[in-house]
């Protein structure tokens, strides 16, 4: 399973939650006017080269205003501690300064199960240490799933399965992370997408489910509802594709005004034009 992934996508389509969560001692300065944007990876490719590693996630913080320079927050999760390399990270931080000319960089690892025994990266002599390396740290895992369960950040609430709680509590965490999905999220395309990342984390059983959909009905009803929504939404996306696709074949370019009514028709009307499309001798024909 693709944890890395999964957790890039978090913090690419939540920015401003994933810091307030994940960095907060850094984060509490981030107003709603700053600019928070991944540095792109075109970029690092050319420039890191071998060094780049496309599941690091750096975000770069502006303020309009200019009262302060640009921050740099280099977000990494790891799922296995043991596959952590500090020296690894304190050389890509590194990397970044010099590329993106800054001395303000951040970097802050997520770790979904325990932590490194490594914390700092200490280079000196007998007498002076002349380098140390330090990073923010949040462990998932040893997290109370209690004292997150009600917050108001998305990120927060999509992460209470990985949180800290006694099996018996499985469903009612599971239940929060997504009445939190549901309350925070308009979109129903982003609802359905992080309705998998709460499935993916909580991993309820089939005794599990049954009692999630015995005692949140109203949960259920609501992810059942999104759900429908979406997949309604996609076909008649494909129904609108269908017909713009025969029409185009058949009379040439669509004028715009075509265009919007078919765009905004419902699905039962689509496969009515496109039946007609298929014998009409015109555009008039087929919508009138």
């Amino acid at each position: 399973m693709d944890h890395d992934q999964n957790f890039k996508n978090l913090v690419l389509d939540y920015p401003r939650q994933a810091l307030a969560f994940f960095a907060e001692s850094e984060a509490q300065q981030i107003t709603p006017d700053v600019r928070i944007t991944p540095v792109r990876e075109e970029q690092l490719k050319e420039r890191l080269g071998e060094r780049f590693r496309e599941l690091d996630i750096p975000l770069l913080v502006e303020w309009p205003d200019g009262r302060r320079a640009a921050l740099v927050f280099v977000v990494e999760e790891e799922t296995d501690p043991a596959r952590f390399s500090i020296s690894r990270l304190a050389h890509y931080c590194i990397d970044i300064a010099e590329l993106l000319q800054t001395r303000r960089v951040v970097p802050v690892v997520i770790f979904l199960r325990g932590g490194p025994s490594e914390r700092t990266f200490d280079l000196g002599g007998d007498r002076e240490t002349y380098l140390r390396f330090r990073f923010l740290c949040v462990e998932l895992s040893r997290l109370p799933f209690r004292q997150y369960q009600d917050s108001d950040n998305l990120v927060v609430r999509l992460n209470l399965p990985n949180m800290r709680y006694e099996p018996a509590e499985r469903v009612a965490v599971y239940a929060a992370a997504v009445r939190g999905l549901i309350s925070l999220e308009p979109d129903p395309e982003k609802r359905l997408k992080y309705a998998d990342f709460i499935d993916i984390y909580a991993v309820l059983n089939d005794t599990e489910r049954a009692c999630y959909e015995r005692d949140y009905p109203n949960e259920v009803h609501a992810v059942n509802s999104f759900s429908q929504r979406v997949r309604e939404e996609g076909r008649q996306q494909g129904e609108v594709l269908a017909l713009m696709r025969v029409m185009r074949h058949k009379f040439g370019d669509i004028p715009e005004p075509t265009r919007q009514r078919i765009e905004a028709a419902d699905p039962e009307t689509l496969l009515e034009w496109l039946d007609r499309a298929l014998v009409a001798a015109s555009i008039d024909e087929v919508i009138h």
